[in-house]
């Protein structure tokens, strides 16, 4: 064997040990008995540390130093194993093990303060994460910029600041729609109980009908919907309300975008560097092109309407113009995973300040819910009800992501350039978006985007598919046409 070979064979035994520390994670979030939580822990603490023990093998660097890649593929893929490396050698074994065996014990911790809406319960532990994360963060960036550093994890070649700048540069037309949309009359909301059996029935429906594969996938119920895996086993999980069958639908479509990307990755990369998504920007640039240009158009709607009419009879809205209306509704709300399409990178723009703020040491563990509550009035004009409303909402940072949130809005962005295209190469596709039938749109996606797993950079392949250099200008065209259509601005 050559050096690229035996290089390549070892890391796809590490890939698969990954990918079951990965199925244990979805296992905690799903059906793992709560007792189970302190020593999952410890498992996901011992997989970590043979996980971390691999990454930064002396034997890579040697391999990576010896390896002779014939074609762009093999490139691709020694730039990312590099990659991985360089960033895993600067980390303590040790370091690694903890922030494992913390964040695992953390998410059931968070799990039950939402419950209990007891801030007090997790601030404790939250400290501890995120003295943990700025420790690695410290260690990543060597002197540089430790929120850079964990953005690298999820969004490489990007800093803070110039997601900054791309926020700054979209806030004023998010602002002044948002301003203009709630001065006029409110589509009716949504009313009336929604059997939840029933939703799940739907909602697996609904993820056929965007392509997932449920010959190599699953879905199933969590707290917080999240999608989990690659490659040949790719799982999703959805949450149900019996007064909001949309938090359900939404999910699940957004969560599919996910595990469509996963699932469409040319299989020779399987268990690979490149057989992954290349970015969480790429990856919500599938979710909420899935979720909202596609799943949220008037023409996909009103199939939607149909198939909720079987479902659950009358529903008490008249038609399928009026669904659309009650789809894209927008109306003040807490909760991200629920914000309409105007105001969801608002939701963004506030947490990434405030995790910034976090590991930077501008901002306390014990400050943080009351930064929260004053930021949320200052942008929304309205307090905060309660922690499962506010700050104890998502589960990111129990879990230690910090850096990741940016990556939805900048995912937003990217969907609003791969839309512009699309519309381009498939002048049918209201079509046959109206029939529920959406293999126009993911076929498009699957070839320009999703095949090449990690083959290109987060911002190249987005650049190849659309045909534009990635930024927030075809975003905010997109939503300035379609809610000025809708409340008559």
């Amino acid at each position: 064997m050559t050096a690229f070979d035996e290089l390549m064979a070892f890391q796809r035994e590490t890939s698969a040990l990954g990918q079951i520390a990965g199925r244990l994670g979805w296992d905690q979030e799903t059906v793992m008995p709560r007792g189970a939580s302190p020593q999952r822990a410890e498992e996901m603490a011992a997989i970590e540390a043979v996980l971390h023990a691999r990454r930064s093998d002396p034997r890579v660097a040697e391999w990576l130093d010896q390896a002779a890649p014939q074609d762009e593929v093999g490139k691709a893929q020694l730039r990312e194993i590099r990659r991985a490396y360089d960033r895993a050698v600067k980390v303590p074994a040790d370091l690694a093990t903890a922030i494992a065996r913390t964040t695992s014990a953390a998410q059931g911790t968070w799990a039950q303060a939402r419950a209990d809406e007891d801030v007090s319960a997790f601030l404790p532990v939250l400290e501890e994460v995120v003295s943990l994360k700025r420790q690695e963060g410290e260690a990543l960036a060597q002197g540089g910029d430790v929120y850079d550093a964990m953005v690298e994890d999820y969004e490489p070649c990007t800093t803070g600041a110039q997601i900054a700048a791309i926020f700054d540069e979209m806030r004023p037309r998010l602002v002044a729609l948002r301003a203009a949309v709630l001065e006029r009359p409110e589509p009716a909301a949504l009313t009336g109980s929604f059997d939840e059996l029933t939703q799940m029935r739907l909602t697996q429906k609904l993820a056929v009908a965007f392509g997932y594969g449920l010959n190599n996938g699953r879905v199933d119920k969590a707290v917080h919907p999240f999608s989990s895996g690659s490659g040949l086993d790719v799982r999703i999980t959805t949450r149900t309300s019996e007064t909001d069958p949309f938090n359900c639908f939404y999910s699940t479509i957004h969560e599919v975008g996910h595990a469509a990307y996963e699932q469409g990755i040319d299989r020779d990369y399987l268990l690979t560097p490149l057989g992954r998504g290349v970015s969480m920007g790429v990856h919500e640039s599938q979710s909420r092109i899935y979720e909202n240009q596609l799943g949220r158009s008037r023409a996909f709607t009103g199939w939607l309407f149909d198939q909720m009419k079987d479902a659950f009879g009358d529903f008490g809205i008249a038609d399928a113009d009026a669904f659309y209306a009650t789809v894209n509704r927008v109306h003040n709300g807490y909760i991200r995973t629920e914000a309409d399409e105007v105001q969801y990178n608002l939701h963004i723009m506030l947490r990434f300040d405030l995790e910034r703020a976090l590991m930077a040491g501008d901002l306390q563990v014990s400050e943080l819910e009351a930064a929260w509550n004053d930021r949320f009035k200052a942008d929304f004009g309205y307090a905060v009800d309660k922690p499962s409303n506010g700050c104890l909402q998502d589960v990111h940072w129990s879990v230690g992501l910090f850096g990741y949130f940016p990556t939805y809005s900048l995912g937003n962005v990217y969907a609003g350039c791969l839309y512009q295209a699309l519309r381009g190469a498939v002048p049918e596709l209201d079509e046959q978006l109206a029939e529920g039938d959406t293999t126009g749109a993911t076929a498009w996606l699957r070839e320009h985007v999703q095949q090449h797993g990690g083959l290109y950079a987060p911002r190249e392949i987005i650049q190849r598919a659309s045909g534009v250099e990635p930024g927030p200008e075809p975003l905010l065209d997109y939503l300035e046409q379609k809610f000025s259509g809708l409340y008559g601005l």
